[in-house]
């Protein structure tokens, strides 16, 4: 966890955009390994090293398995058209609720996660989520659709997300980018309607400074013009909190229209970032955010609980 200090104003520059992709779809042949290296990084030198180590090893099992599933089968022209017409995501979730792919998915996550050293609490979680039956594991599903976890199934529901989000990354990296239009004014994700993570400031070649949010669940990027919530769209009232003496690589971006607020890391500053990762690692953050008064906007499976 980061060292608590005060929390400062930041007052964030604009850099120079040349001409940034409307979105950026998940590669999941490095995504995952990728995510996993970030974590043990991080656990290296943070104070939530085993929870940071037990979620390095999931993505690294999110990295194996995908050599043992067979081609995710996504939507036809048609239907992604249809939805570019309606101006809706093409990765419909109901979807994937009896889908041979999402079912072979998930049993092949669980019994990969079930090699994984964990403690007594998340193996009875694990073991709950592969016993649970069609209707239960539906139920977990829609919950994690919804960016809600129901306090007693916290930790069936990670395992859940974990395996939607590898399907998912799956299916969106299948997609054309040039099919796909803003959902919702932008505030959620155009491929699956997901909630935003978090946003980042990339220092991509050609996006350099340009800002993406971090869609929860299939991990696809999209742009996102900087000083506007990305959790109402408002333009208004926007400021930026960070902890005194981190480096301002992460930072609280507050909105006082919807009284909300969510993580903005800046990938110009450690290219190493990753949403995810970062976003556990950087607890901290969300503990003194808790102290005024914004709700914690979007949706991060991880930190729910802490």
């Amino acid at each position: 966890m980061g060292r608590k200090g005060a929390i400062v104003a930041d007052p964030t520059a604009i850099g120079d955009v040349s001409s940034p992709p409307f979105v950026r779809l998940p590669d999941p042949i490095s995504l995952f390994s990728d995510r996993a290296r970030r974590l043990r990084a991080l656990a290296e030198t943070s104070d939530l090293a085993p929870y940071l180590t037990f979620l390095a090893d999931l993505a690294q099992a999110q990295h194996d398995v995908q050599s043992t599933l067979p081609p995710p089968v996504g939507p036809d022209a048609a239907a992604v058209m249809r939805a570019r017409e309606f101006e809706m995501p093409p990765l419909l979730r109901n979807g994937t609720e009896g889908d041979e792919t999402t079912e072979f998915t998930f049993d092949r996550l669980f019994a990969a996660a079930d090699e994984i050293e964990k403690p007594a609490a998340a193996a009875e979680a694990l073991l709950r989520v592969r016993k649970a039956d069609p209707a239960q594991r539906r139920s977990m599903m829609q919950a994690v659709f919804d960016g809600v976890l129901p306090d007693d199934v916290i930790a069936e529901c990670i395992y859940v997300w974990a395996a939607l989000q590898l399907h998912l990354a799956r299916l969106a990296s299948g997609l054309d980018p040039s099919s796909l239009v803003p959902v919702a004014e932008g505030v959620v994700c155009p491929v699956c309607g997901g909630k935003p993570s978090s946003s980042m400031v990339v220092g991509w070649q050609g996006s350099h400074g340009a800002r993406f949010c971090t869609c929860s669940l299939c991990s696809t990027l999209w742009h996102y013009v900087r000083i506007k919530c990305i959790l109402c769209g408002s333009t208004k009232g926007i400021s930026y909190q960070e902890i005194e003496g981190q480096g301002g690589t992460v930072k609280a971006e507050t909105c006082e229209e919807c009284r909300g607020w969510s993580k903005i890391f800046y990938q110009t500053k450690d290219p190493a970032i990753d949403p995810v990762a970062d976003d556990v690692a950087s607890l901290g953050l969300d503990l003194l955010m808790r102290e005024l008064h914004y709700r914690h906007g979007g949706f991060a499976p991880l930190l729910a609980g802490l």
